[in-house]
């Protein structure tokens, strides 16, 4: 969990709270393999309630044991990632025919960074996150780009009286940290699944 409080960002895939938008709280939430429900929002909506968590915020959940999470960071990016890798394939894998939405199995990402970025750059900031999560698997031998079920989840401090960076790419100042924090964290989480 993370308690962001007032005067964050985030662009995210999560389940509750996707998108780009303030939010004060960040929640990973683990569920069982098999997960029946199908009202996730709901159900990470009455997680955060229990939790007292107030205000916007994003909410992911995963199979995967959330405190056997790992963290890594980079000039002021901090990536903290879970690894649930038993149901991992391929972004571009060929139709399968399955009915419904995948068992969870889930990488979850949740980035840090101490400046404001644009929209542009948030958008981008996820973006190099998955890249750099991609690597990591081939890095750690894997043969696959990820799971099913991953999302990504980038918080950054509100624009104010100073600009918004403009970019979150690789090759960026914090898109190049945001990308060796997630790679460090990911290809450790992955190299404890294997």
């Amino acid at each position: 969990m993370w308690r962001l409080g007032p005067g964050w960002r985030v662009c995210s895939s999560a389940v509750l709270g996707g998108g780009i938008g303030p939010r004060e709280w960040i929640l990973n939430a683990q569920v069982p393999g098999g997960y029946p429900r199908l009202d996730p929002d709901r159900h990470l909506a009455e997680i955060a309630a229990a939790e007292r968590l107030t205000g916007p915020g994003a909410g992911l959940m995963t199979a995967a044991d959330v405190t056997a999470h790992t963290r890594a960071s980079d000039g002021g990016a901090t990536a903290t990632a879970t690894c649930g890798l038993g149901v991992r394939g391929w972004a571009a894998a060929p139709a399968e025919g399955t009915q419904g939405p995948p068992p969870p199995g889930t990488i979850n990402i949740v980035v840090t960074l101490p400046v404001p970025l644009s929209d542009a750059a948030l958008v981008n900031a996820v973006a190099t996150a998955t890249e750099a999560k991609v690597q990591a698997l081939l890095d750690a031998g894997l043969d696959c780009s990820g799971t099913p079920t991953d999302a990504v989840c980038v918080a950054a401090p509100a624009p104010g009286p100073r600009p918004a960076e403009p970019f979150a790419g690789p090759r960026s100042r914090w898109g190049a940290r945001l990308a060796r924090a997630v790679h460090a964290a990911v290809l450790e989480g992955a190299r404890r699944q294997s």
